[in-house]
């Protein structure tokens, strides 16, 4: 909005709730018009219609319950006597679940309807749209998960036991410091496992799931929502499956010791080695697309980049794999409670004004005892062992 020069006689301030005047005596009120008092009515009529909108939405089969209502309502201009645009943030909270509500900006089309207005249209305006934009919702519950899913895709159900095995397991290692539960949701095709990620779904084929943080919800909130693709998870045997949601449990428990400067290496190698710890698997099993490389003479000689992760990279399956070893190779010389240890302290550290390698390297030799280039050795030892 461009500025216009005021005299400092007639200088104003934006306060809350309006303009206020500085230094002039207060002016009568003005007696509001005939048309002032109609877009009153019609604000307080779209206002009523937005509240029972938001009580019936979304039309959830199934335990869900929701808190939801329509914030900041702003209505645009006349498009005719029969037509009118809004715009409005739907917050959403599903209750027992969400700390914080998601906010999904919207635009909102009504039209005339006998003596009122009804709902023609509503869209996202940014953000990913809510699942319920892409079907009539439905949900499945157990003691530590709440799945939500469309009707015309997968049975939620389905995830339902899945999530219930994955929560115990990461709180054995992570503690019960985090929330506990876990809130899944599951479109009907990988296009929409695309759209609620607002990414391109030619990098995402292989991603049998994500963990996201809720649109709209405060930085510090833990990581709350785990986004199934049905597609690469309806590929996978029952122990990938399990593996799967297990290391997505393990990103939402560990959301709170997570920073921008963590390395990738390190958090999805967390999440790989807290869903394999257990399983029996020998490494060859755990990892072989990096086993090939191995006994093809194609060996690493660093830690996986942070870019080595990107979906659609060559080699990402590489990077995991290379990520769990790393981690497993901590767990197993030194103890599963230094790599907890470890993890939380890089997460603790002051991310400002430090390298990041150089960090790592004081916390490694604080923890482990070892500095990043004497571990690097170890790791690389460990990969070329996976030739035998």
């Amino acid at each position: 909005m461009a500025r216009r020069v005021l005299s400092r006689r007639g200088a104003l301030l934006l306060a809350v709730g309006g303009l206020a005047q500085l230094s002039l005596p207060p002016a009568a009120p003005a007696a509001p018009s005939a048309a002032a008092g109609r877009a009153a009515d019609r604000r307080a009529e779209v206002a009523a219609l937005l509240d029972a909108r938001a009580r019936a939405l979304p039309s959830w089969s199934g335990p869900a319950a929701i808190e939801a209502g329509y914030r900041n309502l702003v209505l645009g201009a006349d498009a005719g006597p029969e037509r009118l645009t809004a715009a409005a943030d739907l917050a959403v909270r599903i209750t027992g679940y969400d700390d914080y509500p998601v906010v999904y900006p919207r635009r909102i089309d009504l039209v005339r309807a006998g003596g009122g207005w009804r709902v023609d249209r509503e869209e996202s305006t940014s953000g990913p749209p809510a699942l319920w934009d892409l079907g009539s919702a439905r949900s499945a519950a157990g003691a530590h998960c709440l799945v939500l899913g469309l009707a015309d895709g997968p049975d939620p159900a389905g995830l339902v036991a899945v999530a219930d095995r994955a929560v115990p397991a990461v709180s054995e290692v992570w503690g019960t410091g985090w929330a506990g539960r876990l809130l899944l949701e599951v479109p009907a095709t990988e296009g929409q496992f695309a759209r609620l990620l607002e990414v391109d779904p030619a990098g995402w084929t292989g991603m049998a799931a994500v963990t996201v943080a809720a649109s709209g919800a405060p930085w510090h909130t833990p990581a709350d929502r785990v986004l199934v693709n049905p597609e690469a998870y309806g590929r996978l045997s029952d122990f990938g499956r399990q593996v799967v949601v297990t290391h997505e449990a393990t990103h939402v428990a560990t959301r709170a010791d997570t920073r921008a400067w963590t390395p990738l290496w390190l958090s999805e190698g967390v999440a790989d080695w807290t869903a394999y710890r257990g399983s029996g698997r020998r490494p060859q099993q755990i990892a072989p697309e990096l086993a090939r490389d191995v006994a093809a003479g194609r060996l690493p000689a660093a830690l996986p980049a942070d870019r080595d992760f990107t979906a659609g990279a060559d080699g990402i399956a590489q990077a995991y794999e290379q990520a769990w070893l790393a981690c497993e190779l901590i767990a197993r010389r030194y103890g599963p409670e230094r790599l907890v240890a470890l993890y939380r302290a890089v997460g603790a550290a002051d991310g400002q004004g430090e390298d990041r390698d150089r960090r790592l390297d004081r916390l490694l030799r604080a923890g482990p005892g070892v500095g990043l280039a004497e571990f690097t050795r170890l790791w690389l030892d460990e990969v070329a062992a996976l030739r035998s």
